[in-house]
Formats: structure tokens, C-alpha cells, sequence
């Protein structure tokens, strides 16, 4: 299960994964993202909240991601990653050379900053 928040007047998109992620998760966020995309060209940014990394539910929900990033790679200016763990340090470096967002990872007692990096790029 996954919650998905968008902070319409800034652009931003805010996830929090509640327990492995499902194929279903990426459809919900699409849902929310799509429409606001269609309208404004792109979001702002996308943030990830996650104390740590949940994993996926099967092989069909890595999947079901891997084509969330490849069709909204390019209409997400930046993604900020709030979490201190290692594994997500470890995808957001693969990600770097694959998706085209400034992607950034910031500690969990680092929210704030990171929705201003978010709204600003600084």
C-alpha cells in the first residue's frame, strides 16, 4: 500500500510506501500524477518518504515500477528521497544514469529541505 498526496499549488507529488509496494501502488500514483501532469507539463518534484525501503509485493510490482519511471522520467523535474537507507542510496546512483530528474537523497529529519530543493533547486 502506498499514500500519495499532491500539493497541487506547488507541483509536488509526496509518497510514503506503507508496506511492499504493489502493481497496483504505481497505477494509484499515476492516477494522481497523470491528470496534473496533462494540465501543467510536469510536476515540480516527487518526494519519497520512506524510513526504509519496503521492497516489492511480486516480480509483476517491480515491473509495474520500472515502467512508472520510464514513462514519467521526463515530466519530473525532481525527485528528493527522505529516508536513511543505504539501499535507497544504492538506487538512486543506478537512477542517476537512467532517469533524466535531478534525484537527490536527504535524511529523514530533513523533510523541510528537501520540499524547499524540491520548489527552488537549492
Amino acid at each position: 500500500m502506498i499514500k500519495v498526496d499532491l500539493l497541487p499549488d506547488k507541483g509536488i507529488l509526496i509518497i510514503t510506501p506503507q508496506g511492499a509496494l504493489s502493481a497496483d501502488d504505481f497505477h494509484r500514483i499515476a492516477a494522481v500524477a497523470d491528470p496534473y501532469i496533462a494540465e501543467k507539463g510536469q510536476l515540480t518534484g516527487l518526494l519519497i518518504r520512506a524510513a526504509s525501503f519496503p521492497g516489492w509485493d511480486s516480480f509483476a510490482s517491480l515491473i509495474e515500477h520500472l515502467k512508472f519511471v520510464r514513462d514519467h522520467h521526463r515530466e519530473i523535474a525532481r525527485v528528493a528521497a527522505v529516508t536513511d537507507s543505504g539501499f535507497v542510496k544504492v538506487a538512486r546512483a543506478v537512477a542517476q544514469h537512467l532517469a533524466q530528474p535531478d534525484i537527490r537523497q536527504f535524511p529523514q529529519d530533513q523533510e523541510i529541505r528537501a520540499l524547499a530543493w524540491l520548489e527552488t533547486g537549492k
